[in-house]
């Protein structure tokens, strides 16, 4: 007896609503469940790298967000020790020439917006919102899926199943209850403010990275440059789940005060009226990506510290592959679509976690102090432009 054509993937964030377009151009029936009434990501903007855009590209989305994103045409990356830039790397036309493909900074609201309109036109996938995941069990035509809307429950068969449902997973928590985020001892205050509120040299189109002692900021344009995004990163206790938590702005001003830190950093902090913060966990860098016709995808398997600006782009790496090796011929039994599975988690398992591994380390540098801090100015002054762009090549230049 063939097997449902059917893969429901839990979760329509990024990574989940990727995996929906890249797995119905493949040729299957998508249901999507997510728990929200309504989807809508508030207060945060993301780096797309050319290895994200570059899916996103070749899925048919450039015209659903080139209105909205921003090509950066630099990082500018700073130091409160010195008091300002250290280097310019160039991203705009060098990146792209370079990859193949846009870097694009844009509003998390934005980016969904774009993916969940390219998914409500498409006629193979069925978008399912106030669903909660409760259970999956084999069944003879492939998987049953458990699922809850307010005190009504359903499900659907299908082939296989996609956790694509964040760090804090239900999919996961299923299949490997043994794994928990852990806590990595930093909290990211973000906020937004109207370009208008700073001088024009202070809206340029690129992106500023500031190191500090035992905290940093990065700022960039979102909303086709109407608006700033602001992220700073700074030890703490607070450890609540979650990432959208009202934050009182005199904690971030009194980490960021003078004169540790320049009034050229400081000028953005003042204008943010509303902080949210994030306590940032991440994922043990060896949780399984499947078991049986089961399978992590994002955040749900390898959630990372976000100072390599990928974890967005490796969801959409990780959507992007298992379009590529789940087809509808694996999908003619469980053994075929076990084997896809088990096949995608190899295929990402070194590479997601060489970004983990470098996010770590970049956070580390970018809160050195004292003798560390000034032996890292140096270092970057010496490398240059074109050698710090090229040290990106790895990222930038992947391919599904």
């Amino acid at each position: 007896m063939a097997l449902s054509r059917t893969i429901v993937i839990a979760g329509a964030g990024m990574g989940g609503l990727t995996a929906a377009l890249a797995l119905a151009a493949r040729g299957f029936r998508i249901v999507v469940l997510e728990k929200a009434e309504r989807l809508e990501e508030v207060g945060a903007g993301l780096q797309l790298s050319p290895n994200a855009s570059r899916v996103l590209v070749e899925l048919g989305l450039t015209d659903r967000l080139k209105l909205r994103a921003v090509i950066p045409e630099a990082v500018s990356i700073m130091s409160a020790r010195a008091g300002g830039e250290l280097l310019r790397m160039p991203l705009g036309e060098a990146a792209s020439a370079r990859a193949g493909a846009p870097y694009w900074v844009v509003h998390r609201a934005d980016l969904q917006s774009a993916l969940a309109g390219a998914v409500a036109d498409h006629p193979d996938i069925d978008l399912k919102l106030g669903a909660v995941f409760e259970d999956v069990a084999p069944h003879a035509k492939g998987l049953t899926v458990v699922h809850r809307s307010g005190t009504i429950r359903r499900s659907d068969l299908a082939s296989a199943l996609i956790g694509a449902d964040g760090i804090w997973s239900t999919v996961r928590q299923h299949l490997f209850p043994e794994v928990q985020p852990r806590f990595s001892g930093l909290i990211a205050w973000r906020g937004t403010l109207e370009a208008t509120q700073l001088p024009k040299e202070y809206t340029a189109r690129r992106v500023q990275l500031w190191m500090g002692a035992n905290a940093h900021l990065v700022a960039y344009p979102i909303a086709g440059g109407r608006q700033i995004n602001v992220v700073a990163v700074l030890p703490g206790t607070w450890n609540r789940p979650g990432w959208s938590t009202p934050g009182d702005p005199r904690e971030v001003m009194d980490a960021f005060a003078a004169p540790r830190w320049p009034p050229a950093a400081r000028m953005m902090l003042a204008p943010v009226d509303s902080w949210r913060k994030w306590a940032l966990f991440g994922l043990p860098d060896g949780c399984p990506w499947s078991k049986g016709p089961v399978a992590l995808l994002g955040d749900a398997v390898h959630a990372m510290l976000p100072f390599a600006a990928q974890g967005a782009g490796m969801a959409i790496e990780d959507a992007a592959v298992l379009a590529r090796l789940l087809s509808l011929e694996a999908a003619e039994s469980t053994a075929g679509i076990t084997a896809a599975l088990k096949q995608y988690g190899a295929a990402r398992r070194a590479r997601v976690r060489r970004v983990q591994r470098t996010a770590r380390q970049q956070g580390r540098i970018y809160h050195f102090s004292g003798p560390l801090a000034f032996a890292r100015d140096l270092a970057i002054r010496a490398l240059g432009p074109e050698r710090m762009l090229a040290r990106q090549d790895w990222i930038y230049n992947w391919r599904p």
